[in-house]
């Protein structure tokens, strides 16, 4: 199992960053190949995602530890991905997000296609930065 860890700094109070995070529907204006997005019952999401040239449906639930800031999804089926949001305020204007996520790499080459090996772990923390400095623009904006 492989863990990345990225996290940003954003212009926003925490509760507006958590706010946001909560909007699964806008998940596909900051997340790159994200098709679509919609919340379900009990915590489940669904996710449509087109990656490698590849179309793919996805199921995960999702939880909160509030008090804490922290949101945790996983998926439930395959491809197995944990990961989570935890949220630290700055000071009350600025909230720093850090996103973790836990993949098997065979299994990310197995769905998606792409590189192997340090080339495929270079691919997707691009991604992940990349996703975060998206939300970044998307939240700041959204003042």
């Amino acid at each position: 199992m492989s863990t990345l860890e990225q996290h940003i700094d954003v212009g926003v109070p925490i509760g507006k960053a958590w706010d946001s995070l909560h909007r699964v529907e806008n998940y596909p204006r900051f997340v790159d190949g994200l098709r679509n997005a919609r919340t379900q019952a009990e915590g489940r999401a669904h996710l449509g995602i087109e990656a490698g040239g590849r179309s793919r449906e996805f199921e995960a639930e999702v939880s909160d530890r509030e008090a804490e800031r922290v949101m945790e999804w996983h998926t439930t089926g395959a491809p197995n991905l944990t990961g989570s949001f935890s949220l630290q305020p700055i000071d009350e204007s600025h909230t720093r997000i850090q996103a973790r996520l836990e993949y098997e790499p065979g299994t990310i080459r197995d769905t998606f296609g792409g590189p192997k090996g340090f080339a495929q772990a270079n691919a997707i923390e691009r991604l992940v930065r990349s996703d975060l400095e998206h939300f970044k623009e998307y939240v700041e904006q959204e003042r």
